[in-house]
């Protein structure tokens, strides 16, 4: 072989592998009976359900893996599940006390419409949904932004919600039971016993996260056989930036910048109120990755997400 033509084959060769290491990855979102269906390259992210139970979820959650990552139960079941707090839905946005109605457990928040959907190399879906006492009366609306994209095999939705007071004033209660929560797979909980482990951006682990400030919490944990992990990440833009964590040994992965009398103290009060028009702005990013938090680079995550623009 002449040295020119073993020189074109190295060339061709590198641009080949290039165009493969380049490559994005497509992601679509598409009507679907029960609301939207999120895929990457044509294959199921996730479906975004306008509507469980009283409530939007996101369910079900495929990881890096190809494997679910999220408990199935109420909608579904899945290995290694208790089926307890049959209001924990995979991935949502609510809280227990809102002008002293339980919209965690009882109350329903009604899909309204799709304001926006987008496909490409992010996906977005912009709902607007309505907060509705048992009488049927609208208490508050939210509009929630979902932003769904890929970093290599590691998946990410950003969920944006701005709660606005559109019926009067409005006023979120100081209580744990909420507000933007995860339930992870059965077999990663740290209760499971098989390896499950909680771990903050402070170092805090377990138990001792519990009711902790932090920038991000990361969830890891066994999923048929391989590591795989869900870290949620606070924007510095977020009320009350860094949130408050409820998150629990059972499988329970929850922002809440309200529980304060809970979290700090009965001197405290966690407590925020709306006037008539006024908004109030969440935002978080949850990370689907393989691994631990330091081979998922959660860290590193979180530095990139602070500095984007919200």
């Amino acid at each position: 072989m002449s040295c020119r033509l073993f020189t074109l084959l190295l060339l061709a060769t590198a641009a080949v592998t290039l165009a493969a290491d380049t490559a994005v990855a497509q992601i679509t979102a598409e009507r679907s009976e029960k609301g939207m269906m999120v895929k990457i390259d044509g294959k199921l992210f996730t479906e975004y359900l306008v509507d469980f139970g009283g409530t939007p979820v996101l369910w079900p959650i495929i990881g890096p893996t190809g494997k679910p990552m999220t408990r199935a139960y109420p909608m579904g079941e899945g290995p290694n599940e208790r089926k307890d707090h049959v209001h924990h839905r995979s991935i949502w946005f609510t809280h227990g006390e809102v002008n002293e109605l339980d919209f965690w457990s009882k109350e329903t928040i009604k899909h309204r419409k799709f304001a926006k959907i987008e496909s490409g190399k992010q996906a977005v879906i912009v709902t607007i949904n309505d907060w509705l006492a048992p009488d049927g009366k609208k208490v508050c609306e939210d509009q929630r932004t979902l932003t769904f994209g890929t970093d290599g095999d590691a998946r990410w939705i950003d969920f944006d919600i701005t709660v606005k007071a559109t019926e009067g004033p409005v006023k979120f209660g100081d209580t744990k039971e909420g507000s933007f929560s995860v339930r992870v797979a059965g077999t990663m909980k740290e209760t499971a016993e098989l390896g499950g482990r909680i771990v903050n951006s402070e170092g805090q682990t377990s138990k001792d996260a519990w009711g902790k400030q932090a920038a991000w919490v990361d969830y890891h944990g066994p999923v048929d056989g391989q590591t795989v992990g869900i870290a949620v990440l606070n924007h510095p833009s977020s009320f009350r930036f860094p949130t408050y964590w409820h998150v629990r040994t059972y499988g329970l992965l929850t922002a809440n910048p309200f529980g304060l009398h809970i979290f700090e103290g009965p001197e405290s009060d966690g407590s925020h109120t709306l006037a008539q028009g006024q908004t109030m702005t969440l935002r978080y990013r949850v990370l689907f990755h393989r691994g631990d938090e330091k081979s998922g680079k959660i860290a590193e995550a979180f530095a990139a997400y602070s500095k984007e623009e919200k």
